[in-house]
């Protein structure tokens, strides 16, 4: 069993937003972006919350993050429009933009905002539960590091590129679906790595195109493989989810595409003609009393959740709603604490020695 130190979630967050303050962000933002990292752990993402900090402080480093963006509508048509995120934190750029799609749903019944020059933006969950507290549907997506070959090549061209719909029910948890386009995430093999574990053969292949079960295989030129992971089994279906959250999150809003989104993953290098502006993302939400009453909606909701949890399970298993795991382990963490395994602890311990901020470990 992976040793570990489990900290409050109230030490972990003030302990994040030191990091970030000690980088150069505002209050606000660092309150904002803490927020972004405490969520994923305390929902069981320990691949993108605090785990990840000292990546962002390494673009830092690197020149490639501003921390005082000016945040923009660029375009701006009805329930549409394009923020400029100016080089920040995705962290905080995502939830400014949702916030635009909401007030624009608000006006129109729908808004959609596409998002140019920006950065990893941590979990999807965060920015598509933003409208469940305004009876909406949230939607958020991201094209991310080219470490996905398209079906049939062995050449890195798209990103994990993750899907998240948020859909809110009455009394049940709400519907939260956040999934990668490929086999498995890549913070997946970062956990199994640090873990010194493998991982199940049809997530990724070496350099020379074989299937392989050890992660490290995919800092040596390998690469993941979409949902579905070969022909038989659907790939053409998570290249072209993967495809389209691509095209609509760095093609149509002005971002990078393709194999030039700017990698977050230090192991890849930054190409220099790039055809956009930094990584792109794209959010909306959906009012659903233009569709139906909300609470009406929601009892619907709650009907088909529990008509679904009560499936007739297959032997020794049980039918899990998207969403569910997640909300049941952010109340354990709340109360119980966040476990970090003891690499994450020594790498945060050495990045708040390197910055000269506070650490609770």
């Amino acid at each position: 069993m992976t040793e570990s130190q489990t900290l409050s979630q109230n030490d972990l967050r003030q302990f994040t937003e030191n990091i970030l303050k000690a980088i150069g962000c505002s209050h606000e933002d660092a309150l904002l972006a803490a927020d972004v990292l405490i969520c994923a752990d305390l929902r069981g993402i320990d691949s993108h919350g605090v785990a990840r900090l000292s990546g962002y402080v390494r673009l830092w480093k690197a020149g490639r993050i501003n921390t005082k963006p000016n945040v923009r509508l660029v375009r701006d048509k009805y329930s549409t429009g394009t923020v400029d995120g100016d080089a920040g934190l995705g962290l905080v750029i995502a939830p400014k933009a949702m916030e635009i799609a909401i007030d624009k749903a608000k006006s129109h019944g729908s808004g959609w905002i596409a998002v140019q020059n920006s950065n990893h933006f941590g979990i999807g969950a965060y920015h598509a539960m933003m409208a469940l507290q305004h009876d909406m549907i949230g939607m958020s997506m991201t094209n991310a590091s080219p470490l996905v070959a398209p079906l049939n090549s062995k050449e890195r061209m798209l990103g994990t590129n993750p899907i998240c719909y948020a859909v809110p029910a009455l009394n049940e948890e709400a519907f939260i679906l956040d999934m990668a386009t490929s086999a498995a995430a890549n913070g997946k093999l970062e956990i199994a790595e640090r873990n010194g574990q493998s991982v199940p053969l049809g997530w990724l292949q070496n350099n020379e195109g074989n299937d392989t079960s050890n992660p490290k295989d995919l800092k040596g030129g390998g690469y993941l493989l979409p949902l579905g992971s070969d022909k038989d089994h659907g790939a053409h279906k998570g290249y072209g989810l993967g495809a389209i959250v691509d095209i609509l999150s760095g093609v149509l809003g002005g971002a990078n595409y393709g194999p030039w989104v700017p990698p977050f993953v230090s192991f890849l290098p930054v190409k220099s003609d790039l055809p956009g502006k930094g990584l792109g993302h794209f959010l909306g939400a959906m009012q659903i009393d233009g569709f139906e009453d909300p609470e009406v909606f929601k009892k619907r909701m709650d009907h088909w959740i529990n008509r679904f949890k009560n499936a007739e399970p297959a032997e020794g298993k049980k039918v899990i709603i998207h969403g569910e795991p997640e909300a049941a382990l952010y109340k354990t963490r709340l109360t119980d604490g966040i476990p970090l395994v003891i690499p994450v602890v020594k790498d945060l311990i050495a990045l708040a020695e390197e910055l000269k901020a506070d650490h609770p470990f």
